[in-house]
């Protein structure tokens, strides 16, 4: 651990910028694109995350500061903090990452395909009979979806869409002929879109030659067969720009008025919004930049030197080839130790609590609760927070099921969830015209719990049955999210989820007192800081005490300064972060004895988990909410316990096993590190992702036969 100088009593404690902690967690990412012992293919697809992380970041973070920077210097001054001099830092690193970010593709990963015999080839590296399989698959399936724009006097403006690949055409050299030509004449700029999804794809595979397979990029078969699209220029040369526009949706954190109406009209204005970053080609002519400025509107700031490709993300569709061994090995969903593979799910959740984690166990079990509360004549009604749905939501289509059934079906549905609210707003439409209690939010707050409440009559009385998690009602990011979820009848929770589904109904200041949940905004950050003082209070008797926090992100100042004044009075702090962290560890008179790790996996680690020593009987809470002012002031969030012992051993266990990962761990300094001080120096690595899959399934072939 790092050792400074003890500092004085009075100096400012040390927070981080949070700007330059989120690059800092996509260079992990980044580490994973150039770690020789994922999987090729993965690698890819690392890349691609990286990618799409830093589009969304430019489109949010990056605008969002660009307009803090045009505010009035008085208005500035309020902020506290520089914008201009936190732009400056932040793209300074972006250029850094960017630079590495194609070093890494050029030096790594294309020689390493190269050597599985996978070739990414460019129009320069084609064979005389790959050019002319090339040339035809173009004009058999390329040719038609090309509409190029012409750059001269008569455009006006250029309206390039967000998130697009175009590719520019610098047309010169044109044929003679008898009349002398205008200067104009002697040269064209001209404007496309890359056609990537009438396509089918980024991606085109050409014919093996024996174990040599090809690919290619579709903007290198365009520029492959550029020149029968312009016979009459003697030079045609290609290259690519892309926009990413201000994503942030300016509209009021209200339900006044209509807030459907005020999404759609923001989710329109992102597509026009205001341009955050044009990457270019740096091998593009300045004539050509100089013309799609002009005719965008765009300035010098805005300009992000990039390189011959664009849009990485695209590698998410990178053709697999067949190649089993280049990809992760398969990790079936687990069948689950205590839940029913087939059947009715609620009398085995009357019995007992059931933990699901995921994605090691299927998703399936929640659609299927859902699916049998809707058919379940004694099922009156199911309440729902959805957050974000997938496009095709099977746990949507099970609630308009329950609807048709003539359950009373109520869906809380956050309309401000980002680059989610159309599929959002589509299934709120829906679920509403069938006849659901949809409810768009909560004035002033995002809902970001994850809650589900079935009311089944039993025995001449209403039963309440729950499902509460840190992961999305979402199939698809249930397969590479790992999260946690309680199914419970117990009705110490259920009643409490109750009342969290009673405040998003009747929109009082307050609900009613929480004995076992954490809710946000009204306790959590007050329950929080209560169990960290009680920490300190032991600590400062000389008793054991210490704090574990597994988080996405740990952003606000004053949960900082109560970690800082925990760890000064000896109270031993873990954290697992896996994004932003604006903590700094172990520095001397101010956090000594918090360390900090983080991991970046096969599987994006969303779970939020608090666990307080409580004097040796431990307090330990599965939760939505990461430590950030908006989680825990301006979010409706919820933090549950873990009450049945072997479902809090069992969460306790994978969690000790990411504790002492020697595999994908990262210090805050982005440093691979090994076992904690608790693991023997000799022990045998663990890969916390892959431990936990094997003893969950070990764990469910040991139930099995028992």
């Amino acid at each position: 651990m790092e050792k400074t100088e003890k500092k004085p009593a009075t100096a400012k404690p040390e927070l981080l910028n949070r700007e330059l902690s989120w690059l800092a967690f996509n260079r992990r990412v980044l580490q994973e694109a150039q770690n020789p012992q994922v999987p090729l293919l993965e690698r890819l697809k690392f890349m691609a995350i990286f990618s799409s992380n830093l589009d969304e970041y430019f489109k949010v973070r990056v605008a969002t500061l660009r307009r803090l920077v045009k505010l009035k210097k008085k208005t500035r001054a309020k902020l506290g903090e520089d914008p201009a001099g936190q732009l400056k830092d932040l793209l300074e690193e972006v250029g850094r990452q960017q630079q590495e970010f194609g070093e890494t593709f050029r030096n790594s990963l294309l020689p390493a395909l190269r050597e599985q015999h996978i070739h990414l080839v460019s129009e320069h590296d084609l064979s005389e009979e790959q050019q002319q399989w090339v040339q035809q698959y173009f004009e058999q399936n390329v040719q038609d979806l090309l509409s190029p724009v012409i750059l001269d006097e008569n455009l006006h403006h250029l309206f390039l869409k967000d998130q697009t690949v175009y590719l520019t055409f610098h047309l010169t050299e044109p044929e003679a002929s008898g009349k002398k030509k205008k200067h104009t004449e002697d040269e064209r700029v001209m404007v496309m879109e890359l056609p990537t999804k009438r396509h089918g794809g980024r991606f085109v595979q050409l014919p093996a030659i024996g174990d040599e397979r090809y690919v290619m990029f579709l903007d290198d078969v365009i520029r492959c067969c550029a020149h029968t699209l312009f016979p009459k220029f003697g030079k045609v040369q290609v290259h690519a720009v892309k926009l990413s526009r201000d994503a942030e949706l300016d509209i009021q954190e209200e339900v006044s008025g209509n807030l459907m109406l005020k999404i759609k009209s923001s989710l329109q204005k992102r597509e026009t919004g205001y341009p955050a970053r044009l990457l270019y080609d740096p091998a593009m002519p300045k004539a050509v930049l100089k013309a799609m400025m002009q005719k965008t509107g765009i300035g010098k700031d805005e300009l992000v030197e990039g390189s011959r490709y664009h849009n990485f993300r695209d590698f998410f569709g990178f053709p697999d080839l067949g190649l089993s061994h280049l990809v992760y090995e398969p990790h079936p969903p687990l069948p689950h130790p205590t839940l029913p593979r087939t059947g009715k799910m609620l009398p085995a959740i009357a019995q007992r609590d059931h933990l699901l984690n995921l994605p090691y166990q299927s998703f399936d079990y929640v659609t299927r609760l859902i699916t049998e509360a809707a058919q379940d004549p004694q099922v009156s009604g199911i309440s729902i927070t959805l957050y974000r749905v997938s496009s095709k939501s099977e746990v949507a289509k099970a609630l308009l099921k329950a609807v048709k059934n003539g359950k009373q079906v109520t869906v809380v549905v956050e309309l401000k969830a980002r680059f989610d609210e159309e599929s959002n707003m589509y299934w709120a439409e829906k679920l509403q015209k069938a006849g659901a209690n949809v409810i768009y939010g909560i004035p002033d707050l995002k809902v970001h719990s994850k809650l589900l409440l079935i009311t089944r009559a039993e025995e001449g009385q209403n039963r309440l049955y729950a499902y509460l998690s840190t992961g999305n009602f979402n199939e698809v990011t249930s397969n590479i999210y790992a999260d946690h979820g309680l199914f419970t009848a117990d009705p110490r929770l259920t009643s409490e989820v109750g009342e969290v589904f009673r405040y998003f109904n009747d929109r009082l200041d307050k609900t009613g007192q929480f004995e076992h949940l954490l809710v946000a905004p009204f306790e959590l950050r007050e329950k929080l800081n209560a169990l960290i003082d009680a920490e300190i209070a032991r600590a400062r008797k000389g008793e054991d005490a210490y704090i574990i926090l597994k988080l996405n992100a740990l952003q606000d100042e004053r949960m900082i300064l109560k970690l800082y004044e925990a760890s000064a009075a000896g109270v031993r702090v873990e954290l697992l972060i896996r994004g932003i962290s604006c903590l700094v560890p172990g520095r001397a008179g101010q956090s000594e004895n918090i360390t900090q790790r983080g991991i970046v996996d096969r599987y994006l680690e969303h779970a939020r988990l608090y666990v307080f020593g409580n004097g040796g009987d431990e307090k330990l809470y599965v939760a939505s909410s990461d430590w950030m002012a908006r989680n825990l002031d301006r979010r409706v969030e919820v933090a549950f316990p873990i009450l049945q012992a072997d479902l809090r051993a069992e969460v306790r266990h994978i969690l000790d096993l990411q504790r002492q990962d020697s595999v994908k761990s990262r210090d805050w300094q982005n440093n691979f590190v090994g076992p904690t001080t608790e693991v023997a120096a000799n022990a045998t690595a663990v890969r916390a992702q892959f431990d936990t899959y094997a003893w969950l399934k070990k764990n469910s072939r040991r139930r099995k036969t028992a």
